[in-house]
Formats: structure tokens, C-alpha cells, sequence
């Protein structure tokens, strides 16, 4: 058996945490892509091919992370981004097995190889497909059955004209005979992947499971705050304080935490399980840290600083205030006082900007999502469902209303 990793791709949903690829963010001290690559590795799969596209920084970093495991790993690039597809089929001399299809975000991949190959082996089927229930069916891929068998998936019907509210989720089964039902397709295009399933599950014996477990689904930036909850009940986490961690007087600990190598917490923080805080993190003072939360290595907070359900990439660093909600990326600088917005007056859902049109989060409670190396004055703050790019700066006593493009200085 073999899997075949798509990372490849411009992210551009998730702006501003895509940071190279949405893949590459990080939550208990590991990118996406190592939690999907190493649940296949402790599924028995040790043969996976990883797509990237250019410039990519994913070759180098999983080599090191997988350099001491018995896994063989080889990259293939996908030099323009043109659909799923063409990044198959980029890795056809690799593969010479029945093999797995997956995003790079599948961090419960043990599970679902474990689910796929027990159908598989059972009904001796030729080709497996997952889908889980939706309600906007109009969004995706839509599994269209007949008498119980998959007939073809239908990809983003019309409203009210949806085959059923079963979507098709990234991640497949095939035999290696897939490749040549791509390559005689009469022409390629961005959606030829799709069209190459449909007809190969006509002339396959193809078995569909409909997974009603957490599965992860990484559109927008804020669907990594859910793959955060789902990791941390996935990965059964337990009470971990690192032996060179320094904790100070008066310290609270509630529920399930883990405190990495030379972390340093102030003096009357309580901390509310589950939380990782990474290795040579700085709590300070009187700091009120509420789980979910993920704060990566090198996150410096000062005194009387709050943050809760939210996810803080390396480096980061806060003076005081209050953070809730939110996905924040790499070696950002908030001064004083600064303050997430993360709840509408009404209580209603949340909608934002995505690619210039509205969306709807779906979110009751979304603070706001902030790219790498950006800077916030005292006194600043965002209003709920505002993303703000890299390399931005946001001057003292500014509260930011709508999105913010990378490389912009905004001040009023």
C-alpha cells in the first residue's frame, strides 16, 4: 500500500495563516502535514508520496522531522497550481501499489486508513470513498446514490437540486489503474480529477463509508481552531509538565496541560485545560490562559494578559490584554492593551471577507485571524471576523473594522 499527499496549492481561502501552505501550521509543536504523515506511517502505510508546489519549504522540513523513522518519502512538484488532477498524476512513476489519496490536513489519517481497509479487504472493493453529512451541500462534491451504491458525486449543485446532503471528503482509495483513466480523459482541466473518479467508480467495484466521527475540514482560517479541539481529543492528552519548566507561586492548573522544556510561567496564572504551551514560552503575571489553546514554542505574554480557544504560532508576542478565538501566526508583536472583538451585540453568526466575498462563518464567537512578522500599537484592536495579513503594522489606538492586505501599514 501507498498514499499519495496533496500539499500542493496556493491555500488562498485560508489567507492570512496559509503561511507557504495551510499544511504547514502548526499545533502541538508539529505542522498538519506531520500528524497526516505520521498517522499513515502508524497505519502501516510507509510508502507516501508528497505533493508540494514550488518553492516549497514541506521536502525540507519533513525529511528532518521523518529522518529516524522507518518511512520511505519521496516529493514530487506541482509546478502550477491546476487542480487536483494534474498533482496526481505528477506521481505516477512513484506509485506502483493500490494506494490513498489525502489532504494534508487529515490528522485523524490513522483512523480513516484503518476504516478504508477494513471495507476494502471485506468487500474486496476496487475503490473506497468517504463522505460526511452537510447542511450546504452547494458547497461541495455531492455523493449521488442509487439503490444504496455510489453513482457519481456531483460536484457544488444547484440549491435545491442536490443528490443528497452527503459530501465527499479528501481522502480515497484506489487501484493504480486510476492513472490511466486520467490520461485518457479527451482533455484536462482544474475539475478532471472529478471527472476522472466518476468514471472509474462506474467500472469499479466501489464501496462508500459515510464517517460520522470529528473529520477535519480546512477551507477558511477559522476551521483550524476546530481541527485544534479535534486534535486534542484525538490525541488523548494528558497532564505533561516538563521537568526544566518553571512554575511560579500561587500557579493554578485545571484539566489536561502540557508545559514543554524550559517554559516559564508568572507568578498567579491560571491555566484551564487543555492547553499546550510549547518549549521556552514566557507566561507572565496574573496571565488567565482558557483551553483550547495552543501557544507554540517561544510565546511571550506579559503580565495580565488573557487568552483562550485560540491558536499562537512561534515566537509571537503579547504585552496585555485580552485574545479569544483567534488564529495567529509567526513572530507578531501586540503592545499594550490590545483586544479581540469576538462576539457580534446580536449574537448572530459571524461573517467575513474571504476572497472578496461575504462568508458566514458559522462561528457565534470568531476573533480575528493575523499572518506572520505583523505589529499592533497599545491600545489597538479588531472587530470580530477581521483577517489581517503578514508583515502588517497597526498603529497605537486603532480598531481595525475590515481586512488588512499584507505589507500594509494602517493608522488612524
Amino acid at each position: 500500500m501507498q498514499a499519495i499527499i496533496i500539499s500542493a496549492g496556493q491555500s488562498s481561502r485560508c489567507w492570512p495563516v496559509n503561511g507557504g501552505h495551510k499544511s504547514r501550521m502548526k499545533i502541538f509543536g508539529k505542522s498538519l502535514i506531520y500528524w497526516t504523515i505520521k498517522g499513515f506511517i502508524d497505519a502501516g502505510i510507509k510508502n507516501i508520496v508528497v505533493v508540494t508546489g514550488p518553492n516549497s519549504l514541506i521536502e525540507e522540513e519533513m525529511t528532518l522531522d521523518f529522518q529516524d523513522v522507518d518511512v520511505k518519502l519521496s516529493f514530487v512538484v506541482q509546478e502550477k497550481p491546476i487542480g487536483t488532477g494534474n498533482a496526481i498524476i505528477a506521481t505516477e512513476k512513484l506509485i506502483n501499489q493500490p494506494f490513498f489519496i489525502s489532504w494534508p490536513y487529515k490528522i485523524n489519517s490513522f483512523t480513516l486508513v484503518e476504516e478504508v481497509l477494513n471495507k476494502q479487504k471485506t468487500s474486496n472493493a476496487q475503490a473506497v470513498l468517504v463522505g460526511v453529512k452537510t447542511n450546504t451541500p452547494w458547497e461541495f462534491g455531492i455523493f449521488k446514490f442509487n439503490k444504496g451504491k455510489i453513482v457519481e458525486v456531483v460536484e457544488k449543485p444547484k440549491p435545491k437540486e442536490e443528490p443528497s446532503n452527503i459530501k465527499i471528503v479528501g481522502f480515497y482509495f484506489f487501484e493504480p489503474d486510476f492513472f490511466n483513466y486520467y490520461k485518457s480523459l479527451p482533455q484536462h482541466h482544474e475539475m478532471d480529477f472529478v471527472e476522472t473518479y466518476n468514471i472509474y467508480l462506474q467500472n469499479k467495484k466501489t464501496e462508500f463509508i459515510l464517517w460520522e466521527k470529528d473529520l477535519p475540514e480546512l477551507k477558511y482560517p477559522w476551521h483550524f481552531l476546530e481541527i485544534m479541539h479535534i486534535m486534542f481529543k484525538l490525541s488523548n492528552f494528558k497532564n505533561f509538565i516538563s521537568s526544566t519548566a518553571q512554575i511560579g507561586k500561587n500557579v493554578i492548573i485545571k484539566g489536561d496541560v502540557c508545559i514543554g522544556d524550559n517554559a516559564i510561567i508568572g507568578d498567579n496564572t491560571i491555566i484551564s485545560g487543555p492547553c499546550f504551551i510549547g518549549e521556552n514560552c514566557k507566561i507572565g503575571a496574573n496571565n488567565i490562559l482558557k483551553g483550547p489553546l495552543n501557544l507554540e514554542n517561544g510565546v511571550i505574554t506579559g503580565s495580565f494578559m488573557e487568552i483562550e480557544n485560540s491558536i499562537v504560532q512561534e515566537k509571537t508576542q503579547f504585552h496585555s490584554g485580552y485574545v479569544g478565538d483567534s488564529i495567529i501566526g509567526q513572530n507578531c508583536c501586540f503592545g499594550a492593551g490590545f483586544i479581540t472583538a469576538n462576539k457580534r451585540f446580536d449574537r448572530n453568526n459571524i461573517q467575513t471577507i474571504v476572497k472578496e466575498k461575504k462568508v458566514d462563518t458559522g462561528l457565534t464567537s470568531f476573533g480575528v485571524a493575523i499572518g506572520n512578522n505583523s505589529k499592533f500599537g497599545i491600545q489597538s484592536g479588531t472587530m470580530p471576523g477581521v483577517l489581517i495579513g503578514s508583515n502588517c503594522v497597526v498603529g497605537p489606538g486603532t480598531l481595525v473594522f475590515k481586512n488588512i492586505k499584507d505589507d500594509t501599514s494602517f493608522f488612524l
